[in-house]
């Protein structure tokens, strides 16, 4: 009896919705909705899946707001000018607080923007397609720092 007792004392003490990253995985790898929970559903606005298109511009989103952090830092060394106004502010507490807003403002559009990848704006275009809209415009602007470094070396 003292068995059975200590076996449902052990089971109550384990926390089994501990964050590893074996759930992550798993949650990753066999997410539950998929589609529509009803048939009657119109369209599914959140999910626990997303297309790997939603995370390899989000990554890369991501990856190029860091290359363009670090290229205007260089280009301002240079001589040029921050042409947008709130980061030209911020840029003058330093550097550090210029990367770290730059990150968390991208990063929390991003997260804003995946999580709201099914969802139509305006009943027509899908919110999922501005995260490739704004990777596009990003992959030009490092493109064009990166000429205008070229020209200081």
């Amino acid at each position: 009896m003292t068995d059975t007792i200590d076996a449902v004392a052990d089971k109550r003490s384990m926390d089994r919705r501990r964050l590893t990253w074996r759930t992550v995985l798993f949650g990753f790898l066999r997410s539950r909705r998929l589609g529509t929970r009803r048939g009657d559903e119109a369209e599914v606005v959140f999910l626990d899946w997303h297309h790997p298109w939603l995370f390899v511009m989000a990554v890369g989103t991501m990856l190029l707001s860091c290359a363009d952090a670090f290229m205007t830092v260089q280009l301002l060394r240079h001589g040029m000018v921050e042409s947008n106004p709130v980061m030209a502010a911020i840029l003058e507490y330093g550097t550090g607080p210029f990367a770290a807003t730059k990150m968390a403002m991208t990063g929390v559009g991003i997260l804003t923007l995946v999580f709201l990848a099914k969802a139509r704006f305006l009943n027509r275009v899908r919110t999922g397609l501005f995260l490739t809209v704004f990777f596009s415009i990003y992959s030009c602007l490092v493109c064009y720092e990166f000429v205008h470094l070229l020209r200081f070396l």
